[in-house]
């Protein structure tokens, strides 16, 4: 084991975080100092946690140096922790207690429009993510995260998971690749995470093996809540096995496609034409319609361009999927608004569940909307419609009511 090590960044534009170094000496004791922003305020309470931390693991000398730009305690926690995992081997954890507003569970049909992925290793990309109201919120350890950066970011994970109020949003986690990734279960799956997101997925026995290790954890860690999962395709092998993965597990509610590393794969450049990706897409979709899981495509990169990004989710709806990723937070509302039903499409909906409702009250077997016979998939597509109207806010819930009284 070394003696000396180190976690987190410092530099110019750094902020909401801190830099640690830690020696580990023979003797005198513990020295702590605390090179702050914030010191006037929080020094006194900062020192307080770092000399608990450090009790905690039982050490006794060391030199301990923290560079502070403004970081919150759970931000220190998982800094100092990872610099102390680092130099002495210990499977304690010092965990902060978990804040009430974050234990919820989410539903396996619940609305996955747009996601936000956020840096495992960047803590003031994390503490207001919710505000901006994503439907989930994806704290990445894999692309996002620097290979030398990605020890210390599973603690930091793991703290935002306890730590952050996300407003409601599903708390997602992106592990590594399988099977690096199974570590990173661990760190997450004791923590109250509501979906994992199984990157450059290529057979069902990766997500076998995903679901043993997250059972092995709920198990030994009495964890009741069920954790969905969300593989991504990035390959053309994934895209071949894209069923067989979808029908994987019953805990898997949805599969993405991430274009990036597929069209690598492929050897091609990604268009915004989307040529290259139109058999992976419609593939992908194809069999999460087969499996009866959610559809979800590939984030948009270029952030500025808003006209460009509106047309990538009309054409990603009109593919058949129901959601998308996004690296910025002023992407939501782009996607929200276009994946929302639109006006014609409510229109339409609304005059077939009346018929429907119209020929169920009259004990008719047979549904028609003017000279047309309504079947059953049509009826259920116009009733997600509504219901999707409804949770994005383009439809009242009482509309049935408010229809009759005008």
């Amino acid at each position: 084991m070394n003696t000396i090590a180190t976690s987190g960044n410092k530099g110019k534009g750094v902020r909401s975080d801190c830099y640690v170094n830690l020696e580990i000496t023979k003797s005198g004791g513990i020295k702590i100092i605390l090179e702050s922003k914030v010191e006037v305020m929080f020094g006194k309470a900062n020192k307080e946690l770092i000399s608990g931390i450090l009790n905690f693991f039982e050490i006794k000398n060391a030199k301990i140096t923290v560079e502070d730009s403004g970081a919150l305690p759970f931000v220190i926690d998982a800094r100092v922790e990872a610099t102390i995992k680092n130099v002495i081997d210990s499977k304690k954890e010092f965990l902060l207690p978990f804040i009430s507003q974050n234990n919820y569970k989410t539903a396996k049909d619940r609305n996955r429009i747009s996601r936000l992925y956020l840096p495992g290793n960047s803590p003031s990309l994390m503490i207001n993510a919710g505000v901006h109201k994503p439907d989930g919120i994806i704290l990445d350890l894999e692309d996002a995260v620097a290979p030398n950066k990605k020890f210390e970011a599973r603690f930091l994970v793991r703290n935002a998971l306890r730590n952050i109020d996300f407003y409601g949003a599903e708390r997602m986690v992106r592990i590594n690749q399988v099977p690096k990734g199974l570590d990173d279960l661990d760190f997450i799956v004791p923590h109250n995470v509501n979906l994992i997101l199984v990157p450059k997925c290529e057979s069902a026995e990766q997500i076998i093996q995903v679901n043993n290790k997250i059972n092995e954890i709920k198990t030994k860690c009495n964890i009741l809540n069920e954790i969905w999962l969300m593989p991504i395709i990035e390959s053309a092998l994934g895209v071949i096995k894209s069923f067989e993965i979808a029908t994987a597990a019953t805990n898997i509610v949805a599969m993405a496609i991430g274009l990036e590393d597929y069209t690598a794969d492929l050897g091609t450049r990604r268009t915004s034409e989307g040529i290259e990706s139109f058999f992976a897409r419609s593939q992908v979709v194809n069999a999460c319609r087969a499996a009866g899981i959610q559809p979800i495509d590939s984030v948009f990169s270029d952030v500025a361009d808003m006209d460009g990004l509106k047309n990538n989710v009309l054409k990603s709806k009109a593919l058949g999927f129901d959601g998308m990723g996004c690296i910025h937070p002023r992407q939501i509302k782009v996607i929200h608004e276009n994946f929302a039903p639109s006006i014609i499409e409510i229109d339409k909906a609304k005059k077939i569940v009346f018929a429907f409702d119209d020929a169920t009250s009259k004990g008719l077997g047979v549904v028609s909307l003017g000279t047309k016979m309504i079947d059953s998939p049509i009826v259920k597509r116009a009733i997600n419609t509504i219901n999707l109207a409804i949770k994005t806010g383009k439809l009242n819930q009482n509309w049935k009511e408010e229809l009759h009284v005008s």
